[in-house]
């Protein structure tokens, strides 16, 4: 039971199951992107929310595929330049 409580306290790096290990020069234009991304898609949401509210079906569909999308930019771009 020890051993097990001590498992979970392990990193991701120490931790004997994860992800495949990816060189960083993959990696780092990914995150760069999707951070900026998740800085930059509030701006659309802003000027959609303005001209038209959420009046119609169309308008409200695209508020949550911006919304979903800076979410997942947010999940994706989280790691970069943190050291």
């Amino acid at each position: 039971m020890a051993s097990r409580s001590s498992e979970l306290g392990l990193s991701m790096e120490e931790s004997p199951v994860g992800l495949p290990d990816v060189d960083e020069r993959f990696l780092a234009p990914i995150t760069g992107i999707a951070f900026w991304s998740a800085v930059a898609l509030p701006f659309l949401h802003l000027p959609l929310l303005l001209a038209t509210g959420l009046s119609s079906q169309a308008t409200s569909t695209a508020f949550l595929v911006l919304l979903t999308l800076n979410v997942v930019a947010l999940l994706i771009g989280h790691p970069h330049y943190r050291d």
